[in-house]
């Protein structure tokens, strides 16, 4: 596995009374694949209220969860709070929640809003001065029942120190899928995307999709073997003959096809891929020399004409 963090991690998800279905079970299920792809990690599900069956917005029951008192965490963990019906009643009906928001912000663990979430972290007194965002509808009350947060109108999630907010259902399977790549690297998120048919992942503020993802919106299955064989063997010579044995193709049915299909000659996608690679590597501080050879490149002064091509400046 391509891991950024080799250690384990729990991933925990509140079930708050009256919660959205897609706020927990979007964002739940992009770490059980994640699990299921070798990941070290565990997906739990807690809660805080006394009640032994948890009824969502949709009349849903949830039931055997984990109290939040038997919660051991550290700062390798992701508490995620999804949104529900009726927020602020929700919250006030349940305001010793607050205090264990607070005491984990102070721990440094990782907290996650979803949708309309960020109204827990909010009430907890922990987005003061912070970034923020949640769902379109609600993004003026955000604002003005909380003045002191940076509310991101046009962010589809936000990331600020330790928490981790977004906007709501598809837009939390994005941020599950950003925090799944800084822990265990973009092989693995790829992996995950595919298994869910999420190719077309989003970035949060960013205008920049990440392109090992952005042009895997599609299902053609041999398209997609494709792009695997050039992630996989990046750093190694190979030609547009190798590509078309590796799918049982000719070469010029290969080469509409794939253009057809994504946009893209195979060319541009291999240098976009190879500028992709190379951000990651020099992001890490890696020497120029391991960066040229890792993305396939003769020389660094290839590697820098590429760049500058691409306008990127390392």
């Amino acid at each position: 596995m391509d891991a950024e963090q080799k250690s384990n991690s729990q991933i925990v998800f509140i079930v708050p009374p009256k919660v959205h279905l897609l706020d927990l079970s979007g964002p739940a299920h992009v770490f059980y694949e994640a699990k299921e792809a070798g990941a070290p990690l565990e997906v739990i599900f807690a809660s805080f209220s006394n009640e032994e069956n948890i009824e969502s917005s949709a009349n849903l029951f949830f039931s055997k969860l984990i109290s939040v008192d038997a919660l051991r965490l550290s700062t390798n963990d992701f508490v995620f709070v999804p949104g529900s019906e009726d927020i602020l009643g929700v919250i006030k009906d349940n305001q010793h929640f607050s205090k264990y928001l607070q005491k984990w912000h102070k721990q440094r663990i990782n907290l996650c809003s979803i949708c309309v979430g960020i109204f827990w972290l909010a009430e907890a007194g922990l987005i003061e001065g912070k970034k923020s965002t949640t769902h379109w509808k609600y993004l003026d009350l955000l604002e003005k029942r909380y003045p002191a947060t940076l509310v991101q109108k046009d962010n589809l999630f936000v990331i600020d120190d330790n928490l981790y907010m977004s906007a709501g259902v598809s837009s939390g399977i994005d941020l599950s899928l950003q925090i799944l790549e800084n822990l265990y690297g973009y092989h693995l998120t790829l992996q995950v995307s595919k298994e869910i048919v999420y190719y077309f992942r989003r970035a949060g503020g960013d205008p920049q999709l990440s392109n090992y993802l952005k042009y895997r919106n599609h299902i053609d299955s041999s398209i997609h073997k494709v792009q695997d064989y050039i992630m996989n063997n990046l750093n190694k010579r190979f030609t547009l003959d190798d590509i078309a044995e590796e799918v049982n193709m000719s070469k010029r049915n290969l080469s509409r096809k794939f253009k057809n299909t994504t946009q893209l000659t195979i060319g541009a996608y291999i240098d976009l891929i190879r500028v992709e690679r190379a951000k990651h590597l020099l992001d890490k501080g890696n020497k120029m020399e391991t960066v040229a050879r890792e993305c396939g490149l003769r020389s660094t002064n290839q590697l820098r004409a590429l760049l500058k091509k691409l306008s990127i400046h390392p």
